[in-house]
């Protein structure tokens, strides 16, 4: 591994490339941020989406850490399965935090990893779509990660919780992954253009896409309040 710099902590290509003594641990940093985004407070600002989308990229290099698999499509499927597994436990740990907590994180002081405007944000989305928010939430950064938590502060029942969680991770982690490495081998072999080398656009363009119509949104709804 080279050189760090603070740049690479919102790069998804470094957290799939990390080697500790030689060893590939990629598979499992995507799994744990996976799990941090979705049921962590501190893990809001790690890279989700862009990072699923290169892990269909890389899916094969990330799954021989564990079993080495010929078949290209049994590769992919078995990164999304681990993936999507990792955001259904998040989502949970979530849901506990949020039901033990109770109304504690609105007491919270804003500090450098938490904001309170986020727990709001999230808060607002969950009240306005019910159920399918904890869908639409798997798809915006930022609002997965505080929303499992509101589900749990506002007693959602489990039962529910727990269906609308594996179905957005299972839809969230497979379109993604998939896109990601099938959009890759399309490119590659009808152009030969590598998506791997340009990475950065990749990134910057995931984010316009998840983020955009959110803060769009938000700055229509204020100015509806105004």
């Amino acid at each position: 591994m080279g050189e760090f710099n603070w740049g690479d902590l919102i790069n998804p290509e470094f957290y799939i490339n990390l080697e500790i003594a030689g060893h590939k641990i990629g598979l499992y940093v995507v799994l744990f941020i996976v799990f941090a985004e979705t049921g962590l407070l501190a893990g809001f600002f790690l890279p989700g989406d862009s990072l699923l989308f290169l892990s269909g990229i890389y899916s094969k290099a990330l799954l021989s850490e564990v079993v080495v698999i010929e078949s290209d499509f049994l590769n992919v499927l078995g990164v999304a399965s681990l993936v999507a597994l990792a955001g259904i436990i998040g989502n949970l740990f979530g849901y506990w935090f949020g039901s033990k907590s109770g109304n504690y994180l609105y007491q919270k002081e804003d500090g450098f990893l938490f904001k309170k405007k986020y727990l709001f944000e999230s808060k607002a989305f969950f009240e306005k779509h019910g159920g399918r928010a904890i869908i639409f939430a798997r798809f915006l950064p930022v609002v997965r990660t505080f929303t499992p938590i509101i589900a749990g502060v506002a007693n959602m029942e489990f039962k529910k919780f727990l269906f609308y969680n594996i179905i957005s991770s299972i839809a969230w982690s497979f379109s993604l992954i998939f896109a990601g490495h099938y959009l890759y081998r399309f490119l590659l072999d009808s152009y030969g253009f590598d998506l791997t080398h340009y990475i950065e656009y990749i990134i910057i363009i995931i984010i316009a896409i998840t983020t955009v119509p959110f803060v769009v949104k938000l700055i229509k709804n204020k100015r509806a309040k105004k």
